[in-house]
């Protein structure tokens, strides 16, 4: 059995953590960290796991995760660089769900969340946790990077494009929608429901964390400059992202529908719908599964793809379970076999 440690397991992400590892067939949870909820029963705070998980919340102490094979962090941006250069020094493998090593580089870093790297050395060795791109390296990895939920809907939406070279990489538009859970379990003023239910807004126009994130993974993917003009929203439902994706046609291809089918064949958390789909949110709920429909509206210049993904389990938690699977060499789809809730 894999001994897992869950620091920050009071947020939206720690709990589907704790959803989705109790039902892990190779997993025993063992310690579950809250600085502010130490001693209380994880199954008080969150009674869907009462029967389940049968831990308290703890103290993040080191000694203690220490004795962990792997340790998720699901805490804000700037924790786990702290904690994670001795965790790993003492064998533990680790994954952050937050943005501490999503980026290269520092400088990058600073700017968009606005303090110095505590561990930069560990930014190269840091593997990147989309499977679908950097399935081989994640196996290997002792700190894995897990991508944001934007970015995974929008670079799995592009992928397919840019591989095949067949679009303008430099006028990428990616147009996204996001449930209020993205926003995290704090209590902020534009997350009430008085303020976010009946309403629909777009925010961080002008320049969102996630984009540098987004663009980073897109040039990884292209020989060609990438331009992207990236618009998150706020939709009044609790989880769930859309991203319609937009990108200008240079190149030939025969058929589009049989270039996503292609290209994600045999990936088990990627569902090509059939042409002509729309796919939704609702389709993902609860499930670590992206899906994805492509068009060529009026048969023109412009392609356009819908991707859907439920921002808590393959944005987040799942993804993660994911990671950690391909890290262990355990099945890649254990513990993730979750169909999703519908209605």
């Amino acid at each position: 059995m894999i001994k897992v440690g869950i620091v920050g397991g009071t947020g939206y992400t720690g709990v589907e953590l704790l959803r989705l590892l109790a039902q892990h067939p190779d997993v025993e949870i063992a310690a579950i960290t809250s600085r502010g909820e130490a001693g209380q029963p994880v199954s008080q705070m969150f009674p869907n796991l009462r029967g389940r998980v049968d831990l308290a919340f703890s103290e993040p102490r080191v000694d203690v995760l220490s004795a962990c094979d792997v340790v998720f962090y699901a805490t804000p941006n700037g924790i786990a660089m702290k904690q994670v250069p001795e965790l790993l020094a003492a064998g533990v493998r680790v994954v952050d769900l937050a943005a501490d090593f999503r980026l290269k580089s520092t400088d990058d870093w600073q700017q968009w969340y606005g303090m110095p790297h505590a561990c930069p050395d560990l930014l190269a060795e840091a593997v990147y946790g989309l499977p679908e791109v950097n399935r081989e390296a994640i196996r290997g990895a002792r700190l894995v990077a897990n991508p944001g939920c934007y970015p995974t809907a929008v670079q799995l939406g592009f992928l397919p494009l840019l591989k095949a070279g067949i679009v303008d990489a430099g006028s990428l538009i990616a147009d996204a929608k996001s449930g209020v859970s993205g926003a995290g379990r704090k209590a902020e003023v534009h997350s009430l429901l008085c303020e976010a239910s009946e309403s629909f807004k777009a925010y961080g126009v002008a320049g969102h964390r996630h984009l540098p994130e987004i663009r980073q993974g897109l040039r990884g993917m292209t020989a060609a400059p990438v331009g992207l003009t990236f618009v998150p929203h706020l939709t009044p439902m609790i989880r769930g992202i859309h991203a319609t994706l937009y990108a200008r046609l240079t190149g030939e291809v025969e058929s589009l529908q049989a270039l996503y089918e292609q290209t994600y064949a045999g990936e088990p958390f990627v569902d090509v719908m059939p042409a002509g789909s729309h796919p939704e949110t609702r389709s993902v709920k609860g499930a670590n599964t992206c899906r994805i429909s492509v068009f060529r509206p009026q048969g023109a210049d412009t392609v356009v793809v819908l991707s859907v993904i439920d921002n808590l389990v393959k944005g987040a938690a799942g993804q993660a379970v994911q990671n950690m699977n391909l890290m262990f060499g355990l099945d890649e789809r254990a513990g993730l076999g979750q169909i999703a809730l519908l209605p």
